[in-house]
């Protein structure tokens, strides 16, 4: 039985450190280096669609409903960079099949074959781009329900005060990342936000902070404004000082905006605070949360403050609140 064709693709030419979009037995230079993930994914969106635009269909290809969603709404989003992996995952897969062959067995199939967490977002990204389809190409007469493996459980490590004054520390050689600790700490934003944090997102006067650009929508992973308190805004009004008028970004390497991780300099920091290996820049928003359940704070205001819904703060920090099954244990 002959071998799918894949789907046109980005493919990393190693020694060129670029990224080239393959097709078949082609290779078409998209002029990106490694580090230009999203401009690879821009130029392969416009080579798809140069190539071949998928006709309304009440069966399409997984393909084509695939194609649809990064050519119509990933770019508009900001994490398309990830969305771009899980599309790329799921077209290798999936190849030619149909809507119709998107079943239970199929899903379970996918998922047997990655890591729990990546198949999950793998699905995730499969069922938004039908249910995109289905709004801009459709309607469809049936959509069919994908299967998603259990979530895992959720992490539970968070620091304490101690262990973040350890943090610190560890970290007060590295000013980008002393700013990025003090940040999550005080505000509970994820990393992205944090690394884009504009200087001009920031109303001094007012006391509050943009999380997302203007314009730009907002996602799952919500990033509403943030009141930040006197302890951060002292930081920020002194980062300000010394970086004077000219300064763009809040957290920056020498002026330059950190376009990738702080993976490096933040595991480095760890190991010198001695807080093990399970410790992520995202156990800062964990500690955000769960230091503001310990001190009592309302559940809907907590919630907005960290860009979250209040029943998974409630489920995933409740048992952290003075008030958790208080009156259920007097009984």
């Amino acid at each position: 039985m002959p071998r799918r064709k894949s789907p046109p693709r980005l493919y990393l030419d190693q020694k060129r450190k670029q990224w080239i979009i393959r097709d078949g037995a082609s290779f078409i230079r998209t002029g990106c280096a490694e580090s230009n993930r999203g401009g690879a994914e821009r130029k392969l969106a416009e080579y798809l669609a140069d190539k071949y635009t998928p006709e309304p269909s009440d069966n399409p290809s997984i393909n084509d409903i695939l194609l649809v969603y990064g050519q119509e709404h990933v770019p508009h989003i900001v994490t398309s960079r990830n969305i771009g992996y899980a599309i790329a995952h799921l077209s290798e897969w999936w190849g030619d099949k149909k809507l119709s062959d998107v079943t239970a067995k199929n899903c379970r199939e996918y998922a047997a074959g990655k890591k729990r967490v990546g198949g999950r977002k793998d699905l995730e990204t499969l069922r938004a781009a039908i249910n995109h389809w289905h709004r801009e190409r459709g309607p469809l007469s049936a959509v069919p329900a994908v299967l998603m493996p259990p979530k895992p459980e959720p992490r539970e490590r968070w620091l304490t005060r101690g262990e973040a004054a350890r943090l610190l520390w560890a970290a007060r050689r590295t000013q980008h990342l002393c700013r990025f600790i003090l940040i999550g700490l005080y505000t509970g934003s994820r990393s992205k936000p944090i690394l884009r944090l504009r200087c001009d997102w920031i109303d001094f006067e007012a006391g509050t902070m943009r999380r997302r650009p203007e314009g730009v929508a907002e996602t799952k992973k919500r990033t509403p404004p943030v009141r930040i308190g006197s302890r951060i805004l002292t930081h920020l009004r002194r980062w300000r000082r010394l970086d004077g008028p000219e300064s763009v970004y809040v957290c920056h390497y020498d002026g330059r905006q950190i376009k990738k991780t702080i993976d490096r300099s933040w595991k480095k920091a760890v190991r010198r605070a001695k807080l093990g290996p399970k410790i992520t820049p995202h156990t800062l928003r964990h500690t955000r949360a769960t230091w503001l359940m310990q001190k009592g704070i309302d559940v809907w205001q907590a919630a907005g403050h960290l860009g979250m819904s209040p029943e998974v703060l409630e489920r995933n920090y409740g048992k952290h609140h003075p008030d958790f099954q208080r009156e259920a244990a007097e009984v």
